[in-house]
């Protein structure tokens, strides 16, 4: 799950000075800025934020919802599920753990190097590729789950084509389940403080955010914005049935910054939606 994955860090890669920018983007520059910056990003994202995800963790958002406690993916136990934008496979070795058969997939080479070491850590090993949500290297029917832990799908131009591979590679009556940032708060600046609560830009603009690096002019980060009506719309079209869709609360006692979550936003308003569909059986 992301926190401005372009936020300079102690990695060993260059983080360059970016200025940000809202204009079209396809897929291709997407993919090509988005890779390069979670390489980049990765080693201080596992340093910052492993403890909380757990080695063999499954949390869909910075509120610290845990699938233990709310089920979206239901039965796990001898099914096989695929998880895109894995990260460091830690939610795919969360369902392992419980008896699934889980493969991760990822667009970051770094990441992936990470989950190798925790695979090596937990003697708990999730099979990754590398790849992207748009081309799934799998087969028709492979798989009874699909889901996405804040992982790829704000980063994608693509979308229809994202929704429609997730649609071709499991089978009739297969679920599908994701968390991304909530859509309301696009209309709000990435602060966890006070100033982070006024209103700055349209819900329905849905241009995408793009930062470019100062000194190169190349693109990178991108990130693309829908509405909870278009998420509908997505899944509606690729014929899932919509079973599920969450909006967590802040906890109570829970203080941590990620980004522009806090407690200080996350009591006002939603941070995360977790959206969970089932392809028609037909």
């Amino acid at each position: 799950m992301p926190d401005s994955p372009s936020t300079p860090g102690t990695s060993e890669w260059p983080v360059p000075e970016v200025s940000a920018h809202r204009r079209p983007a396809d897929e291709v520059e997407s993919r090509r800025a988005n890779g390069a910056d979670w390489d980049r990003y990765a080693d201080e994202y596992q340093a910052t934020h492993g403890d909380f995800l757990g080695d063999i963790g499954f949390v869909w958002g910075p509120e610290g919802v845990r699938e233990d406690d709310v089920r979206v993916l239901g039965e796990v136990a001898g099914r096989d599920v695929l998880e895109v934008g894995s990260g460091a496979g830690q939610c795919s070795r969360w369902v392992r753990a419980r008896g699934g058969r889980a493969i991760g997939l990822d667009l970051s080479h770094r990441q992936l190097q990470h989950s190798l070491r925790i695979d090596d850590a937990t003697g708990v090993s999730v099979p990754s590729v590398r790849g992207t949500a748009t081309h799934l290297p799998f087969a028709d029917g492979s798989f009874d789950v699909v889901f996405s832990s804040f992982g790829a799908l704000q980063f994608v131009a693509e979308i229809e084509q994202a929704v429609a591979e997730t649609a071709r590679v499991l089978r009739p009556g297969g679920r599908f389940a994701f968390s991304i940032t909530h859509p309301t708060r696009w209309m709000f600046p990435d602060d966890p403080t006070e100033e982070g609560l006024t209103a700055t830009q349209s819900y329905w603009d849905r241009t995408p955010y793009v930062e470019v690096d100062d000194e190169t002019g190349a693109t990178a980060y991108v990130e693309h914005h829908r509405t909870l009506g278009d998420w509908v719309g997505l899944l509606a079209r690729a014929d899932f049935r919509l079973v599920a869709l969450l909006e967590p609360e802040w906890p109570e006692g829970h203080e941590r910054l990620w980004g522009g979550w806090s407690g200080v936003r996350g009591r006002l308003t939603p941070g995360t939606a977790i959206i969970a569909a089932d392809l028609d059986p037909r």
